[in-house]
């Protein structure tokens, strides 16, 4: 699949800048479209003038997507635009619904009249609070259609469905990845996800906040691994849907204490209720994408968290604590 022209809808994303570089390093053309509501100008602003980029604001639920985009053909349309964090999902529970289905079927409209593959970036969300640990791609989930979070779950699932009746009723080659908690570079600070706000509180000194008491577990997959198990099932030939996440499961409290310790912070570690509907559990099995994929991750939790840490030393203007 390399050599070809790649819309990304969420481009100016966390893990959307990240696959953009990927897709021109190999030598892709890239229309990277983002409303920037979530996105960011300063995630993509190094592919300014690249001759293989090219990017668009536009939000893909506008009813004028099509005319907004540069002519010429798409090989594949890689469906990343969405709210992820909770903070944001929640103060925008229309857009995000409507980025899920509106969005979703645009973008599904432009695969098919290209003939191009469709792929959707789903979530672990879709899991909801799981009964089956850790979760396999057959499993239905346990969402709460009607809770807070449902705007983001359900949209995913929904987004899912949609782009499972485009394959079967009108033939459009389509791919799906439900992404595990991931991390590095470019997030945004505090963003209300766990490792943003663990390090930016114990960068600047502040509470560590845990919701619930500590023992949900998560499992963190470092973002050049994640992109690598993209680019996998992107180019692969396994519609989906697959777990690429890291399989390896620490509890939120472990989290913390990594992170204390790695940014050599004197944070103390404060409790506060757990969210409705947050996930007691979660962590992949991968066995499809490493035996369908070959992919499997190969960045620790620490050494990512190093990685990570460094940026964010270098965004905040903090420097290291000397002992």
């Amino acid at each position: 699949m390399t050599g070809r022209r790649y819309l990304v809808a969420g481009g100016a994303g966390f893990i959307g800048s990240h696959l953009c570089d990927r897709l021109v390093e190999r030598g892709d053309q890239v229309v990277c479209v983002d409303d920037l509501s979530t996105g960011r100008a300063a995630n993509i602003e190094h592919l300014d003038g690249h001759e293989r980029f090219e990017f668009v604001e536009c939000d893909v639920t506008s009813p004028v997507l099509d005319a907004s985009l540069p002519s010429g053909r798409f090989d594949a349309v890689l469906h990343l635009a969405s709210p992820a964090s909770p903070p944001e999902y929640l103060r925008r529970p229309i857009d995000t619904l409507d980025v899920g289905s509106i969005g979703t079927r645009n973008l599904l409209e432009l695969a098919r009249r290209d003939g191009a593959r469709f792929f959707l970036a789903s979530t672990s969300e879709v899991y909801g609070d799981p009964l089956v640990h850790p979760q396999v791609e057959e499993y239905w989930g346990n969402v709460n259609p009607i809770g807070e979070r449902s705007v983001y779950d359900e949209a995913k699932r929904f987004a899912e469905a949609l782009t499972m009746a485009y394959h079967r009723s009108l033939g459009v080659d389509v791919r799906i990845v439900r992404i595990f908690n991931t991390y590095g570079p470019r997030m945004q600070a505090a963003d209300g996800r766990v490792v943003t706000n663990f390090v930016d509180q114990a960068l600047r000194g502040l509470p560590i906040t845990i919701y619930g008491d500590g023992s949900q577990t998560r499992s963190f997959c470092y973002v050049d691994d994640e992109v690598a198990g993209l680019l996998a099932l992107i180019d692969g030939p396994v519609v989906g849907p697959v777990n690429i996440g890291n399989p390896n499961e620490f509890t939120i409290a472990e989290l913390a204490d990594l992170v204390v310790e790695l940014t050599g912070s004197t944070s103390e570690v404060v409790m506060h209720p757990l969210p409705s509907d947050d996930p007691k559990l979660r962590r992949p099995d991968i066995t499809r994408a490493r035996d369908e994929l070959g992919w499997e991750p190969r960045v620790q939790l620490r050494e990512g968290l190093e990685r990570t840490i460094e940026w964010f030393r270098s965004e905040l203007g903090v420097g290291r604590t000397t002992t």
